[in-house]
């Protein structure tokens, strides 16, 4: 029977990368990796995290029996809905979940949020990272659009991360046959992540126009370049791309095999004894 106040490993890995996902937050001093979505505390007294009222978090320590509890429990008198991770991160990699690396994570600001730069007006690639990004590295992540003549001095002067640009000197580009958006998974150590190895071929095959990778390429093509007619706002476009993109990977994870047509969803016929 699970502790009070506490989730199983199983059960948060089925809540990651979800929009309605808890935040989670680890207190592990030595890390170079961690739980998919995690955030590391600028402080170290809960009670200056300033999490809203009600809101889900999980507790992440090395075994599930140090900090955690006590940073949960002081979250809890705030009304926070705070639990721990079950076991810890120990538990968690023992259960074969998937983790990120941290090995390729830029430094984070004063603000504690990673920024990040790329072209104005994005389509695919400049959509479906920052979507990555906020879901399985650092939910807070800032995003900067600007010229692509821009990214590079924007880059420098704000300290932010350019992506998605053609220049050899930038790290998370195209690379070969791979989009931007592999890349990323695979640096990230994510690429034994199931759901996020077919959305990446989805995203390859719509952002580099070979729409015979897989059939969905070319809806996500169709989707996405109607998307940018209708906002005229990058960030109002991403927002909406989020969506897109948690729709997407909801269907990479777990309903591929679902069919749908005019008797699909009908109830059976009850049969009639003779």
């Amino acid at each position: 029977m699970p502790a009070p106040n506490a989730i199983a490993p199983e059960k948060l890995a089925r809540l990651i990368a979800l929009s309605g996902a808890p935040r989670i937050i680890d207190l592990r001093d030595a890390r170079s990796e961690t739980i998919p979505g995690a955030t590391f505390p600028a402080h170290r007294e809960p009670a200056r995290w300033d999490m809203p009222a009600g809101s889900p978090v999980v507790i992440v320590d090395d075994v599930g029996d140090g900090p955690a509890a006590a940073a949960a429990a002081i979250l809890r008198s705030d009304g926070v809905a705070a639990e721990v991770l079950e076991g810890g991160f120990a538990a968690w990699l023992a259960g074969g979940w998937p983790t990120v690396s941290l090995a390729h994570l830029p430094p984070r600001h004063d603000d504690g949020r990673t920024w990040w730069v790329t072209r104005a007006r994005p389509k695919i690639d400049r959509i479906a990272c920052p979507w990555l990004i906020r879901r399985f590295v650092d939910p807070d992540a800032r995003f900067l659009f600007v010229a692509p003549g821009e990214v590079l001095t924007v880059a420098a002067q704000q300290q932010a991360e350019p992506f998605d640009i053609a220049d050899e000197r930038v790290f998370w580009s195209h690379r070969g046959e791979q989009c931007t958006f592999d890349v990323m998974v695979q640096a990230f150590g994510l690429e034994n992540h199931e759901a996020l190895t077919r959305l990446a071929a989805i995203v390859r095959g719509a952002d580099t126009g070979r729409l015979d990778i897989v059939p969905e390429a070319a809806g996500l093509l169709a989707i996405s370049l109607g998307l940018s007619r209708i906002h005229s706002d990058d960030h109002a476009q991403l927002e909406a791309g989020m969506a897109i993109y948690d729709a997407l990977y909801r269907w990479c994870r777990d309903a591929q095999d679902e069919k749908h047509d005019w008797s699909s969803h009908q109830p059976a016929r009850a049969k009639v004894s003779a």
